[in-house]
């Protein structure tokens, strides 16, 4: 069974997101050691769940979509 992939990791250039076992980028396993795939959150910003279909579950998109609709703090 796969993890469950984190949606909004704290540090997500220390981990290597090409596979199910998210090794750290100084010791990645399964890849030739090259370069780490980049976290989608990297890539596309924090609202990357909300655009387009990831193939996640209805209580991941949910999650998704509440962290991005969520009122800006200003104060």
């Amino acid at each position: 069974m796969a993890k469950k992939f984190p949606m909004h990791p704290k540090h997500p250039e220390r981990v290597c997101w090409g596979c199910d076992q998210y090794c750290a980028t100084d010791s990645m396993k399964c890849g030739n050691g090259s370069d780490r795939t980049m976290h989608p959150a990297e890539l596309l910003g924090d609202d990357w769940a909300s655009v387009g279909n990831w193939g996640f579950d209805d209580a991941d998109s949910k999650e998704a979509q509440s962290l991005t609709t969520a009122p800006a703090h200003t104060g």
